[in-house]
């Protein structure tokens, strides 16, 4: 009786971890259908389009080639979408992590996919096949793109040249591979803005632009909820290294000394840049991965609602070296 008792533990131990094992691999990402959706390809949309691709969402970080033995690694005007293996530059991520082509190109971009299954990728994390975006995407925060700010991305993305650049397909390692399955989610409609708070129009602004993604510090690939904006994640990459800084209000440590002006100015100082081009990188002080330049084309109106929106956060003691040893 005691080995029947026994025996039948140990094939529970087995069999237990082994079904929840196969689940993991089995299961598919939540997905609803793509839109059924042709966008409107209007100056107006692709004008705006051209906004959120390059100043709010920074998509070109990620998606264009870039030129970083300058300050802040301008976009190169014929790398503009063409993708980017990340892995290659980035220390630290889990397997071959790719940004891929979203130029129209047929064979090796987007040219074959519908204006839904883009809008779908972009706000709810699937590929057209319904396989799970890695989150370094930042789709859960594109969750909140408006249906306009979103069809007017996409009328931007249709607007652009074709590149014909062969990328690898992301390969991410176990558990890794299995876990981000579980974080797309469908999106239904969602409403514009509300522009007559700062404060909201500002967490629609921050939300986009991803600002929580790299300052909050993270621990075993978790944001920590209690030091959200509060910096301290490390960028180590083959140009430089660097910490992202405290943004919350936090008097010491943060931005909590920062008026208005001074936080527009902090940004609007690297408008020349963006002109006339940025300095050749001199020392490891002058590497950044914060998209400086981008920042610095957005009007005053959508900066100070940023500014009014971190105002809001939860002040956060967390001192922060953002070059460390340099």
């Amino acid at each position: 009786m005691l080995k029947k008792v026994l025996l039948s533990t140990l094939l529970l131990l087995i069999l237990v971890p082994a079904g929840g094992l196969a689940f993991l691999y089995l299961r598919k990402p939540a997905a609803a259908p793509p839109r059924d959706v042709r966008v409107p390809m209007t100056p107006e949309r692709i004008a705006r389009g051209k906004v959120l691709f390059e100043n709010i969402c920074d998509c070109g970080g990620c998606h264009s080639r870039r030129d970083f033995t300058r300050f802040g690694g301008p976009q190169l005007p014929e790398g503009i979408g063409e993708g980017t293996v990340l892995s290659d530059f980035l220390h630290g991520l889990p397997g071959t992590v790719v940004a891929p082509n979203i130029t129209p190109d047929r064979e090796t971009g987007i040219g074959t996919w519908t204006d839904g299954e883009k809008i779908r990728a972009i706000r709810e994390g699937v590929d057209r096949n319904g396989r799970a975006l890695f989150p370094m995407m930042p789709y859960e925060g594109f969750r909140k793109m408006s249906d306009d700010d979103v069809e007017s991305l996409v009328a931007y993305l249709n607007s652009l040249p074709p590149v014909r650049h062969a990328l690898p397909q992301t390969s991410l390692q176990f558990p890794v591979n299995l876990m981000i399955k579980g974080v797309p989610q469908p999106v239904g409609q969602v409403p514009a803005p509300d522009r007559t708070s700062p404060a909201k129009y500002g967490a629609y602004l921050v939300s986009l632009a991803g600002c929580a993604d790299c300052h909050t510090p993270q621990e075993r690939g978790q944001p920590v909820a209690a030091k959200a904006f509060a910096g301290g994640q490390v960028f180590a990459s083959h140009a430089g290294t660097v910490v992202t800084a405290n943004i919350t209000p936090d008097l010491d440590t943060g931005i909590g000394k920062w008026d208005e002006n001074f936080f527009l100015k902090k940004f609007y100082d690297y408008k020349d840049y963006v002109e006339y081009g940025p300095p050749q990188i001199s020392d490891r002080r002058s590497f950044t991965l914060m998209p400086w330049l981008g920042f610095s084309q957005l009007p005053p109106e959508d900066l100070r609602a940023i500014f009014a929106y971190l105002r809001t956060v939860k002040p956060v003691r967390n001192l922060v070296e953002t070059h460390p040893g340099a």
